[in-house]
């Protein structure tokens, strides 16, 4: 339990709590660290959020399976991100898509009567709360809106303007599989590779396996 205070203390929502406190309430039960495996689920579609999650080692992703079968991540969590935040007190607390453990995963768990306690006697981490849980629903809606119902097309330029400007470069390095890309963009790898292909084919990029380059035509 005393090798997670430290890491538990890193995060932004947590840092107003003393060591005292923290280490009481994971010794009551009241907080408790879970670890997931890659690829293991956190939480299945329709699950009921009972609980604030902060991740404190790994990542997480909220995944989705359109009505064609594609695989579609929507949003990313690292560690110091929340799950549940904004869902817990709905009044439609059930998990809209499936949430995985992308690698492996050290989570830190608040149950309902705690995080009450928390928002009664501490206001800074109310106020830490609430700024997070505001900001990040924003986000997140505004990830969900992004992705469903976009052509594979529109992904994939998606993706490459994100990596263009990340990378502030117009030759993209792939630092993943094709099949994990597919993913990552939310379609099938076939689907990916026919649509890339069109892409080169109408002289918007070219490619190799370890990168795609975008043309001046790309960005018209």
């Amino acid at each position: 339990m005393r090798k997670y205070l430290e890491l538990i203390q890193q995060t932004d929502l947590i840092k107003s709590l003393k060591h005292q406190e923290i280490e009481s309430y994971l010794t009551e039960g009241s907080c408790k660290t879970t670890r997931y495996g890659k690829n293991n689920i956190v939480h299945f579609v329709g699950e009921v959020c009972s609980k604030l999650e902060i991740i404190l080692a790994g990542k997480v992703v909220i995944e989705r399976i359109d009505e064609s079968g594609n695989l579609m991540t929507i949003a990313e969590f690292l560690s110091g991100d929340v799950l549940g935040g904004n869902l817990m007190f709905s009044k439609n607390p059930y998990y809209p898509m499936t949430v995985t453990a992308k690698e492996a995963t050290l989570i830190l768990e608040i149950n309902k009567d705690r995080l009450f306690q928390l928002f009664s006697d501490n206001r800074e981490f109310l106020r830490s709360y609430l700024e997070y849980v505001s900001d990040h629903t924003v986000i997140l809606g505004d990830r969900i809106k992004h992705y469903v119902n976009r052509t594979i097309r529109e992904s994939i330029i998606s993706y490459l303007n994100y990596e263009c400007k990340k990378q502030n470069s117009t030759t993209i390095k792939l630092s993943m599989t094709k099949k994990a890309l597919a993913e990552r963009i939310g379609v099938q790898r076939t689907s990916l590779s026919r649509e890339l292909a069109k892409m080169r084919e109408d002289g918007l990029i070219e490619f190799s396996p370890i990168s795609i380059i975008l043309s001046d035509k790309f960005f018209v």
